[in-house]
């Protein structure tokens, strides 16, 4: 079960980028697509650890900014030939609002809601 955060606003992030979240567990970072679908990864590459929320969306993609890795937003998956996975969370849009769902008693920081 998770516990549901609101996060911002859909309108808050650009189209085809990604803001962050801070957690007590680390931070997430929320992608938005060209199509206004929002993804939601642990914002650490699994290659090198670069911040995923520093790279290029491209249709359901994130490619990391450091060394070209690219994973699929729904499943943090990396694409064939690299193998790995960024840690995925589920997300809700509500009337235009995300709300992030975290394990039972993981928080987020006042100041990550106002930057989403």
């Amino acid at each position: 079960m998770y516990d549901w955060h609101e996060i911002g606003a859909l309108d808050a992030i650009p189209r085809l980028g990604a803001r962050v979240v801070k957690t007590p567990r680390g931070d997430v970072a929320v992608f938005r697509t060209a199509d206004d679908q929002v993804f939601a990864l642990r914002d650490r590459c699994p290659h090198k650890g670069g911040p995923l929320s520093q790279g290029i969306v491209h249709g359901r993609r994130i490619t990391c900014p450091l060394h070209n890795w690219v994973l699929e937003l729904d499943s943090g998956e990396a694409v064939a030939p690299d193998v790995g996975c960024a840690t995925s969370y589920p997300l809700r849009l509500e009337n235009g609002r995300i709300w992030l769902g975290l394990n039972n008693g993981t928080n987020v920081s006042a100041d990550a809601r106002e930057s989403a």
